[in-house]
Formats: C-alpha cells, structure tokens, sequence
C-alpha cells in the first residue's frame, strides 16, 4: 500500500486537472461563473478531496470504497459540466474536450483503483 495519499496517482492526477480546470471555467461568460462554472469548479475540487478522505479512512475498507466511489461519481459529474459548457460555448469546445478527455481517463482509473482496493485489501 501507498505511504501516504499524495502517491497515489489517481490523486495526482486529478489534482492537477483541478489546476488546469479552475482557470478554464474562468473563462465562461461573468453570468455563466456562478452557474455552471461553480458547479464545474465544485465536482472537479470533489474527485481529489474524496480520494484523500477515502484515503484517511483506508482502515476501513468500505469507507474507503464508498469514498473512492464518490470521486468516480464527482469525476463523471466534471465529465458531464465540460460536455454542456461545449456545447453551449463553441469557443471553449476544443479545451472542454481536452479536459473530458483527461477525466474520462482519470475516470477509468479510479475505476481501476476502485477495483484493486475491493479485490486485494
């Protein structure tokens, strides 16, 4: 098992898709900010602080799935905010799929992960 959170690569991973995602939101019309770019900012923030919670509670190894859960789920919400942000803003499309491309795979990951824990812990 991993020392400590910040090893796992799934934590990396979507921390620093939040980092690329914050400022991208950013970039939506002022009305849109506090609509579905919160939301967007919101699920996004949600993936890597569930993988650290889950991680905290790792001793208990359904609280630890429930958590990891919990990511993948605010994983395919981000998912979801970045394909209606494409959809509506065709001037954000190109770096909306980018980004869902990155969480869709980010995605499978934890699913991976989500995986490994239930099977080998």
């Amino acid at each position: 098992m991993t020392s400590n959170y910040e090893s796992l690569d799934i934590y990396k991973i979507a921390l620093e898709l939040f980092i690329k995602t914050h400022p991208f939101s950013l970039k939506l019309p002022k009305f849109e900010l506090y609509e579905l770019g919160s939301q967007l900012r919101r699920a996004a923030d949600s993936i890597n602080s569930n993988i650290v919670e889950g991680y905290g509670r790792r001793r208990y190894k359904n609280d630890y799935i429930k958590f990891l859960v919990y990511a993948h789920s605010s994983n395919d919400e981000t998912v979801n905010c970045l394909k209606k942000i494409a959809m509506l803003y065709p001037n954000l499309q190109d770096e909306a799929s980018q980004l869902m491309e990155n969480y869709n795979l980010l995605g499978g990951k934890i699913n991976n992960f989500i995986w490994f824990v239930t099977n080998n812990k």
